[in-house]
């Protein structure tokens, strides 16, 4: 697992796994939240979205979009 990017002072973060299944995606994790993002529709595939966070994390991902589904193919060849 890698961490991408730390939101709400750390509290949240986004990660890339190894040897996950497929859609491509992200997971979005602090406390109970798990959050699965597909790379690919940038859909919402799991979980529940902490208050106020949706807009900022997608900003973030789209502006990395790229090179998250780089990293994603180097993992799951």
């Amino acid at each position: 697992m890698t961490t991408q990017q730390r939101f709400r002072n750390g509290k949240y973060r986004l990660e890339l796994r190894e040897k996950d299944h497929l859609p491509m995606h992200v997971h979005l994790v602090g406390g109970s939240i798990d959050v699965m993002i597909d790379l690919g529709s940038l859909k919402t595939l799991e979980g529940s979205w902490p208050k106020g966070l949706q807009s900022e994390v997608m900003t973030w991902i789209k502006t990395h979009q790229d090179d998250l589904i780089a990293e994603w193919k180097q993992w799951h060849p």
